[in-house]
This record gives C-alpha cells, structure tokens and sequence, in this order.
C-alpha cells in the first residue's frame, strides 16, 4: 500500500531558487523590467532589511518575500528596489500588506520601489493586483504585476522547451498542484523532470540546484522516496554524474527526528553537521579537525544548510574553507 503524499514546502524551496537565478527569474516572469535592469551591475538582496520592515508592519505571519537592490540601463547612477511577494495561499489582506511593505521600502530608502507578485496558489479567480481606497476627493492607490502560475497550465508543453529554470520550477510546481493526492504520478512526473535535466544539457551546478528544488517540493512518501533515488542513481550511472540533492533531506529529517525524542534543536543541526562533513569527506577525503569545530560552532540551521549545499558544490577542500569563512563572519 502506498503512503499519502506528504505536503509539499513551497516557501523554502522558491526563496532559494530565486535568490540563485535572480536574473533568470526577471527574464522568465517580468521580461520588460528585465531588459530595463543593468546586469553588468551587482545586484544586492537586502534580506535583513526586508526582516526589519516585516517586523514594524506586524501584518500576520511572512511568506516568501525578497528585496533586491539593483541598476538601471539608464546611463546614469540610478538605483532602484524590486519588492517580491511569492504567495502560496489565498489570504483577504494580502493586496494590503503588499502596499504596507513598499510605503514602508520606500519611507526607509527613498528610491523608487517595484513590487512584484508570485501567485502559487490553486485558487484560479484570486488574483489580487491592487490597493486602493478613497474618501472626499483623497485618493491612494498601488497597482503591483502578479504572476499566477495557474495560467501555465496550458502551456507545459512550452515549458518543457525552455531552457530557463524557471520553467522547470513552474513545471515542478504544476505537477506537484495535480499530485497532491496521487503519489504515484507524483514519481512518475518527478522522476521524468529530474531526467529532463540531463537531456538539456545543464551543467553540473545548475542540475544540482534543479534537482534540489524538485525534490524538495515534489515530496513523496518514504518508500516512494527511496524507490526514486534508485531509479535516479542508475539513471545518473548510464550519464556519469551524480545526484546529490536527497541527502540533505534525509539528514534533516533525521535530524527533526533525533530533535523530537531529545526535545531540542540540536538534533537537527547535528543531523545536517554530519551530512557536511560526510559529503566532504567522499568527495576530498579526510577532514581536519579544525573545520569539524569551526563547523560546529555554527548554530543557525538555515546556515547549516546553505552550507551543506556548498559542500555538495564546490571544487575543492581549499575552496569550501574559504566559503565557510565568509559564511560564518
């Protein structure tokens, strides 16, 4: 008998991917901004400072929401602020918070402030795009562009041809919407994407991350899961690389695990600390006592993580140390 589908994490899994093909996203979702932005310039995400302002609006619990800094092809020093709201369910004041946080952007930076919405929802007519009231002649609006990924479902066959992630991440998403009770299509699907990956021709960086985020949202039950890495592994045997991204699940799934009988979070950070050093030592060999304690000191899981992906990516030992320098300073 087969488990239930597990419910998938969509809020993580989105906040990351974008974060690592931010110009990718621009592209896919808001082409006209993106030809407008200079991409010879860096682009900054101010994650703390957006903590801060969510923090001062008190407007009910965050979802995934980034703010980047970035460059305009204007021929002069002009800088401005994308505010991205990626919202997983329906909710009644959400037009509302969206105006609050870019008032609120803009009162802090006084720079022109963009926002922008995701819709991941699966409740096809909510499509909020707007702000606004009026009373005796005083009027306030915002007007923001969303994105409901529902209206890809007509075009899979468009995304399937995209070399963009992002089509892969909406792909992944539609499938998982659609397999919510069906863990079995849920294989089958997820199996075929992560496959898809090696057919286009991505290098080995971009699969890795590809694989991550379908794997983490397209969850199936335990033996399912199992199942998949097999099937995935000779698969990757026949094309010569390696699949990584399960690991990290599973370790922190322990790690929840060992954190429930002990009543603490150290279970889960222990759980994701071995994984690292684990990775590390297949693909360099020994590691040194010194990165286990520096390793060991780093008490933010989310840190944890970042790390573990480093360690599942870089191109060697001397490299890693440098990236767990600058991570933990």
């Amino acid at each position: 008998m087969t488990s239930p589908t597990p419910q998938a994490d969509f809020d993580s899994p989105w906040k990351e991917i974008i974060e690592r093909y931010f110009p990718d996203f621009m592209a896919f979702f808001f082409p006209q901004a993106y030809t407008e932005i200079d991409w010879k310039r860096p682009y900054t995400f101010l994650d703390k400072e957006l903590q801060q302002v969510v923090r001062e609006a008190e407007t009910g619990q965050r979802r995934v929401d980034k703010l980047v800094k970035v460059f305009l092809q204007d021929g002069q020093e002009t800088w401005l602020l994308i505010h991205i709201e990626v919202q997983g369910q329906r909710e009644t004041n959400f037009a509302e918070r969206m105006y609050i946080y870019h008032y609120r952007i803009f009162d802090r930076y006084h720079r022109q402030v963009v926002s922008l919405a995701i819709l991941t929802d699966d409740q096809r007519h909510w499509r909020p795009d707007r702000y606004r009231y009026e009373r005796w002649g005083c009027r306030l609006s915002l007007d923001f562009p969303t994105v409901k990924l529902l209206d890809y479902e007509e075009r899979q066959d468009e995304l399937t041809t995209s070399d963009n992630p992002f089509a892969t991440a909406v792909l992944a998403h539609l499938q998982t919407m659609a397999t919510r009770q069906e863990p079995l299509e849920r294989y089958a699907a997820k199996l075929r994407l992560a496959k898809m990956l090696y057919q286009r021709g991505y290098g080995r960086q971009d699969i890795l991350e590809l694989l991550r985020f379908i794997d983490w949202v397209m969850t199936l039950p335990g033996n399912l899961a199992q199942q998949f890495r097999h099937e995935l592994t000779q698969f990757e045997e026949e094309m010569k690389m390696q699949y990584v991204t399960s690991m990290e699940r599973l370790a922190i799934e322990e790690g929840k695990q060992t954190g429930k009988q002990e009543g603490k979070q150290e279970g889960i950070q222990e759980g994701i600390l071995q994984s690292i050093v684990d990775a590390l030592t297949v693909r360099f060999g020994e590691v040194s006592d010194e990165i286990v304690t520096r390793l060991d000191q780093v008490e933010n899981v989310d840190m944890l993580r970042s790390i573990f992906r480093q360690a599942m990516t870089v191109d060697s030992l001397d490299a890693f140390v440098q990236l767990l320098s600058e991570t933990t300073e």
